[in-house]
């Protein structure tokens, strides 16, 4: 019962670091953080968050998967019991903008942030990123097709520039609400993206 005890203590701590890096990377980016700022904030040994990863980098990997995750878990997990096609990519819209609006993290969608940081820095982080987010557009594209192949969406619209188009839609949110404070991005952002898929 100790072995368990300690095991899943060792888990949760391990998910309190990466929630609290989550928080940090989405205010100062993957490069901000630090063990040291880590331990501070959790009121832990330097030594004991990072017996947790090893390295700066494998933290950095596993803030990025925990973020992907969160990602999969409020926009795609929401949509993915509807109709392939133009149901589910409006519920995939709506989810998205959603969370957009409000992610859970205090500097706004880290997906975006993380893009914007690693886009042009070779290694692991980068690699694990794109994986993540190209994973995302093949779903975008593959949900576009079959709209389009059910006549429910033009058959003239290009998939890989709709997906892109809702990509972009999406990841100006975060700026607007922020910087601008524009209190209707969210359903801004849907109507652009109904508009991106031509849908009423």
């Amino acid at each position: 019962m100790t072995g368990r005890r300690s095991a899943v203590d060792a888990l949760e701590t391990r998910a309190a670091i990466l929630r609290t890096a989550a928080d940090i990377a989405s205010l100062e980016g993957l490069e901000g953080l630090s063990i040291g700022r880590l331990a501070t904030e959790l009121s832990m040994s330097k030594s004991g968050v990072l017996g947790q990863f090893g390295s700066k980098e494998e933290l950095q990997l596993e803030t990025v998967r925990l973020v992907l995750a969160n990602f999969r878990t409020r926009v795609w997990e929401p949509a993915q019991h509807l109709e392939r096609g133009l149901p589910r990519l409006l519920g995939i819209c709506d989810a998205w903008a959603r969370y957009e609006v409000d992610p859970g993290y205090p500097g706004g969608c880290c997906v975006a942030t993380f893009s914007y940081e690693f886009d042009g820095r070779p290694g692991r982080v980068r690699d694990e990123l794109a994986r993540g987010v190209r994973q995302w557009r093949a779903t975008l594209v593959r949900e576009i097709t079959t709209a389009i192949e059910a006549g429910d969406l033009p058959a003239d619209l290009h998939p890989e520039q709709t997906a892109f188009s809702l990509d972009a839609i999406a990841s100006g949110v975060g700026p607007a609400r922020l910087l601008h404070g524009d209190a209707e991005i969210g359903s801004w952002a849907v109507q652009a993206m109904r508009t991106a898929l031509r849908a009423s």
